[in-house]
């Protein structure tokens, strides 16, 4: 496997692979890999000949009180799992590399961002969208892998793709998940052992309103989510930082539960670990 955290010697490299007709594949990543992080790895191995991994904690998508100094890293045993899982590439840039000191510009995907996490992380989604473009130029693949886990984030790059006209396929990867229903994620480590209990609410929460909304046609949003919302609420640990039933495709909030709708979910656990989470209301 190759490590390469040189832009130009990347797209040399790539390039050499799709002149001799092969495919490639990038799954985008911040590291610290967990069992997520290795199914979109396994999907791109399925799909393309090449696998590039990228590993860059993008600093423009944390905001200024958020946990960048904190992100969990562990360089060297993500090049061990990605390797072991067949990876070709890591891409690893710095972020000197990445944003010069001269670097004036963004990339902005206006609605889809304005709800659900874009509500109190504003610039979040800017900083996701401007460091994809980079990397979907830097890297030229014919497929795009990402998780459902953040599936406002799979919808923003589809949009993305579709409007700047990118020659990619997005591919989403379903939700991996602890043996509890936890929706495995890097800041997980943050959690203590007592934490790690009381976060699996969040999960329990959205399944509840799944249950009633698929098994019992339950269809008013409002009560659904008022459900919801008093489970996670009796968690000493865990507050809600919203719940929400949005359409899937547009990410609009729906009053009434359609075959379209997705109910959306983040908690703050001791108010200082944010997890997501979502779960598809129907079949």
């Amino acid at each position: 496997m190759i490590v390469e955290p040189s832009i130009a010697k990347t797209r040399s490299l790539i390039d050499r692979w799709r002149t001799s007709g092969e495919t490639i594949g990038l799954v985008p990543t911040m590291g610290y890999f967990h069992a997520g992080h290795l199914a979109l790895m396994n999907q791109c191995r399925q799909t393309a000949d090449r696998t590039v991994v990228s590993l860059f904690v993008n600093p423009t998508q944390f905001g200024a009180d958020e946990d960048l100094d904190l992100y969990p890293r562990d360089f060297e045993g993500d090049c061990d799992k990605a390797r072991a899982a067949g990876v070709d590439m890591v891409f690893c840039p710095e972020a000197g590399a990445m944003y010069g000191a001269a670097h004036r510009t963004i990339v902005t995907v206006s609605e889809l961002t304005e709800g659900l996490c874009g509500v109190d992380r504003p610039d979040h989604f800017t900083g996701v969208t401007t460091v994809v473009t980079k990397l979907f130029n830097i890297t030229g693949p014919d497929y795009a892998f990402f998780g459902e886990k953040d599936f406002q984030q799979l919808t923003v790059i589809m949009r993305l793709v579709n409007d700047l006209n990118f020659n990619i396929k997005v591919v989403g990867v379903g939700i991996v998940r602890e043996r509890d229903g936890l929706a495995m994620s890097s800041r997980n480590a943050y959690l203590s052992a007592s934490e790690r209990e009381e976060a699996v609410v969040l999960y329990r929460a959205l399944k509840t309103i799944r249950d009633e909304a698929v098994c019992k046609r339950y269809r008013d949003s409002s009560a659904l989510l008022t459900s919801g919302r008093a489970l996670i609420e009796r968690s000493p640990a865990c507050t809600v930082d919203y719940l929400s039933i949005a359409d899937e495709r547009t990410l609009q909030p729906q009053h009434t539960v359609t075959d379209r709708c997705r109910v959306f979910g983040a908690i703050k656990v001791s108010g200082r670990i944010r997890l997501i989470d979502n779960l598809a209301l129907y079949g």
